[in-house]
């Protein structure tokens, strides 16, 4: 099974290394740094602390590691991977004071020697679930503990991993990796996957932990400025293809109800940017492409938001925000962001990704489950005529993301041991 991975990553290396051209040479925020996903980059000093997070909602809710991080371990190198462009603008604009950021290499030999070379990680902590076959046999031939941290399985992805049992089982039962997972249901899918019961913990899930900057709570008064003051404004965000179609009929039946009002709209990839561009450009609907204009006129109906990093400060300046990936089976996204910021959240009912959090949301009254159109409008128009209907789920969803508080510090408690025994083997 392995050798067959083998032989189909790299047949498939040139294809994804083309691909990444295409795009960079498609659109500028996926050049920088590109030769970094073959293993190149800059040598660090010995003893670095790697940190992977593969996108936006995991670099966000790496944050507190992070920084805990650089202030305990202030002499070593802090290095964070991401897998995505998005992921690393975002990365950069918040860590990369703190920490070297470089993309997660191509998972072939060859990628994967070279970066651990110029890297020489001490450990790595692999946020949530990445199970790379090359660069964990490669961590383990080296001697680098791996802890998957805040890990997750949903039912789904446990299906397809015991598709290959023996693989899985060779990949979290070797000695080297640890799991450290958000919830007991999370534990027992490891183990009967193949982790192992004395490496296995349940620590929750870092995202609860993580802190809005102060410059984006700063900025939510500039930006609604910018968008209009005394208009109902709701965001639509990290949608995917087959959702933006459903949210602009629902803001249709929005402006029916407040003919100022207006919809940030924001597309989960980058390079979807210019196509919901161009069906904009078809609906019939005024709207405003962020990276052309700094402020919206009161005509505009939709705000193109086509520019990385900056969704956050967006659902600071809104009424409501929708929370793509979820009426289209993704799993959805991160639903915590939008309430961080004091911003009443929907979703739509395909949440797997994060299930105990929005079961949690929805008990509490923090989360309203819309299935089409018609639902969303109403949720919207709801919120929108009922601000403090608002105030209260967000006072809900605070609660119980103040109640789920802690997980850094348990991730950190796993992390030490690991940190003093791989010192200790290579005589630092």
């Amino acid at each position: 099974m392995r050798l067959l991975y083998l032989c189909l990553a790299h047949c498939l290396l040139p294809i994804a290394f083309l691909r990444e051209l295409w795009r960079a040479f498609r659109h500028p925020e996926y050049r920088a740094g590109l030769t970094a996903r073959l293993g190149c980059g800059a040598r660090l000093a010995p003893g670095a602390l790697w940190v992977h997070a593969v996108s936006v909602g995991e670099v966000q809710a790496a944050g507190p590691l992070l920084r805990r991080l650089a202030a305990e371990y202030p002499a070593r190198p802090l290095v964070l991977t991401v897998a995505t462009a998005t992921g690393r603008v975002r990365a950069l604009a918040l860590y990369g004071s703190i920490a070297q950021v470089r993309y997660l290499p191509y998972d072939v030999p060859g990628c994967v020697w070279r970066f651990l070379d110029r890297v020489t990680p001490t450990v790595g902590v692999i946020l949530e679930t990445e199970l790379w076959p090359t660069l964990y046999r490669a961590c383990e031939r080296r001697q680098i503990p791996l802890l998957v941290a805040s890990a997750r399985l949903s039912e789904r992805s446990v299906r397809r991993y015991r598709r290959m049992p023996r693989f899985t089982a060779q990949l979290l039962g070797a000695p080297h990796v640890s799991v450290a997972a958000q919830t007991a249901t999370d534990a027992a899918r490891f183990q009967a996957l193949g982790a192992v019961p004395a490496r296995t913990c349940v620590v929750g899930n870092v995202k609860y932990d993580q802190s809005v900057p102060v410059a984006e709570r700063a900025q939510a008064s500039a930006r609604r400025a910018t968008l209009g003051i005394g208009r109902p404004i709701w965001v639509a965000g990290s949608t995917h293809e087959g959702e933006e179609s459903v949210v602009l009929e629902a803001h249709r039946t929005v402006l029916a109800r407040f003919p100022n009002a207006l919809l940030v709209l924001a597309p989960r990839h980058p390079p979807r940017f210019e196509t919901v561009a161009q069906w904009l450009g078809h609906s019939g609907l005024s709207f405003v492409r962020r990276s052309q204009a700094t402020e919206v006129s009161p005509q505009a109906a939709v705000f193109l938001l086509d520019t990385l990093g900056e969704l956050v400060g967006y659902y600071a300046a809104a009424d409501i925000a929708f929370v793509g990936g979820s009426l289209v089976p993704i799993g959805g996204h991160n639903l915590l962001e939008p309430l961080s910021v004091q911003c009443p959240v929907l979703s739509g009912p395909s949440t797997e990704n994060d299930a105990a959090t929005a079961a949690w949301l929805v008990a509490a009254g923090a989360l309203r489950t819309v299935v089409d159109a018609t639902t969303l409008a109403e949720a919207v128009i709801a919120r929108c005529t009922d601000p403090a209907a608002g105030r209260v789920a967000v006072a809900a969803g605070m609660a119980v993301l103040d109640a789920n508080r802690g997980a850094v510090e348990r991730v950190l408690a796993t992390l030490r041991p690991l940190i003093g025994r791989a010192d200790r083997f290579s005589g630092r």
